[in-house]
């Protein structure tokens, strides 16, 4: 990890990354964005790197970021009934959608979109 504290990105695929979330008993959160859109590098250059938030997120869950225009971003927009960039998603190890938010939320915001499903 860099020395700027942020939401760190694994590069797992999404069934690596379910694969993951079950061997560590975490939950999986999900930046499902496009590379055309202006919230979604907003949310990046953001909330993204808040400290609080790379902390929480870090500790709590396995990060993926999915390109919805890619063939797996759109299995997963299809999946997930999901509509608009940025939206986000936490799901359990097999997939299941736990929680889901979507557009720009501040740090603050988005630890607390964490919290629903991580006390």
């Amino acid at each position: 990890m860099n020395s700027k504290e942020v939401i760190v990105f694994t590069d797992f695929n999404w069934k690596q990354a379910l694969e993951q979330a079950k061997s560590e008993n975490k939950f999986v959160f999900v930046d499902v964005y496009a590379t055309w859109c202006g919230v979604c590098k907003k949310l990046k250059k953001k909330s993204f790197k808040d400290k609080e938030a790379g902390d929480y997120f870090n500790k709590n869950f396995v990060n993926i970021a999915v390109n919805g225009e890619t063939e797996e971003g759109r299995m997963i927009m299809k999946k997930y009934n999901i509509n608009s960039y940025p939206t986000l998603l936490i799901v359990d190890g097999n997939g299941v959608l736990k929680t889901k938010q979507t557009g720009f939320v501040k740090p603050y915001i988005l630890i607390n979109f964490g919290k629903r499903i991580v006390p």
